[in-house]
Order: structure tokens, then C-alpha cells, then sequence
């Protein structure tokens, strides 16, 4: 059976645009290919940023930790096997000041782990999660998405690329502050049921 991580980001809960459509995108997938569905809502809070000593622990051997090593680790453990474990990864994410949602960037900071989900290589870093289709559910008051001012779908794109995950499509409604905002939020409702199809 497949996989899907949902990843979601936005503080409006119910009211999130790019929620509603990573949903819409995420249901039909799922519905169509019998896939389960693990959620992971960055907008709990609930992610530490990283410290020295977490660095630390993430980086230690898992047969090596101290306890104090373990529980520190424990959190990035489990994001990464979510990550690992995804056959198919929908990160709903807005746009806040031009990029990722600091929660986004917390969770990236903790599932990028040399040696287990990328490598140092002679020739530089190389992704580990190959072969994973991803998508990212964008949404935006007045950033149009794509464009030079955009830095949250490029960044985000250009991490999971890091990890090995290349195959990235990008379903935005962007400018939705705009007076056809409701008419871009149907647009990408329509064409997240078309990719879910």
C-alpha cells in the first residue's frame, strides 16, 4: 500500500487556502490509489529548533547515544522515518515575508541528516529519498508564486531536490488578496482534483 505525508503549515487552520488544497490534492490521491495518509501539522508549534546539543544527538550513532542523546533525537527520528516511510509527499505551505513558514524551516532543519537522508560524496552532497513524488499546495496574499520575490517554493523545492526528491509539483493559488482571489482559490481547487484524477 502507498504512502502519503501530509505536511501542513499554515496558523489559519480550517481558514488555510494552501491546507484546503494540499487536502483536496491529498484525498484524491488517496481515494484513487488506496493510499494511507500520515498528517504532520507544523503549525502546532511542537518542533524544537535546533541546538547545539540536538545537532549533536541527530548526528550521533543510534547505537551510541546517551540517553540524554536519545530523547533529544527522538523528534527528528520520527520525522525522518514519516519522510522515509512516503511514497508521496504534500506539503501544504503559505507564503509568510517571501518564504517558508519558520515551522517549515524548523522541520527541515531536523529530517536533513548527513548520512541518512543525503551523503557527502567527492562530488558533493547527494540525496538519499529517491524515487518519491512530491507536491507543494502554495498559497499566497499577494507573492506571485514563481517570481523573483517567491523564496518559499524555490527554497522548497530546491531542499527536497537535497534530499533526493526531484520529482516536485508545484499547485498555488497566489495573489489571493487580490479581487479574483476567490476565482485563483478555484482555479488550483480544480487543478489539484485534475492531478488527484
Amino acid at each position: 500500500m502507498a504512502n502519503i505525508l501530509h505536511i501542513t503549515a499554515s496558523i489559519r487552520g480550517a481558514e488555510s487556502v494552501s491546507t484546503s488544497i494540499g487536502t483536496k490534492l491529498v484525498e484524491g490521491l488517496a481515494s484513487n490509489g488506496g493510499a494511507s495518509v500520515t498528517t504532520r501539522d507544523l503549525a502546532r508549534n511542537d518542533l524544537p529548533f535546533v541546538s547545539e546539543d540536538r545537532f549533536a544527538a541527530n548526528l550521533a550513532p543510534y547505537a551510541e547515544r546517551s540517553p540524554e542523546q536519545q530523547e533529544l533525537a527522538t523528534i527528528a527520528d520520527t520525522l525522518i522515518q514519516e519522510l522515509k516511510s512516503a511514497d508521496t509527499i504534500v506539503i501544504s505551505s503559505p507564503v509568510y515575508n517571501f518564504g517558508v513558514p519558520a515551522t517549515v524551516k524548523a522541520w527541515a532543519d531536523l529530517v536533513a541528516r548527513a548520512g541518512t537522508t543525503f551523503k557527502y560524496t567527492e562530488n558533493g552532497p547527494v540525496g538519499l529519498l529517491e524515487g518519491k513524488k512530491a507536491y507543494i499546495a502554495a498559497a499566497s496574499g499577494g507573492t506571485p508564486i514563481g517570481s523573483e520575490m517567491d523564496f518559499m517554493s524555490s527554497w522548497l523545492t530546491f531542499f527536497l531536490g537535497f534530499l533526493g526528491i526531484k520529482d516536485v509539483e508545484v499547485v498555488a493559488a497566489d495573489g489571493i488578496m487580490s479581487q479574483d482571489g476567490d476565482a485563483k482559490i478555484a482555479a488550483a481547487h480544480d487543478r489539484a482534483e485534475k492531478i488527484a484524477a
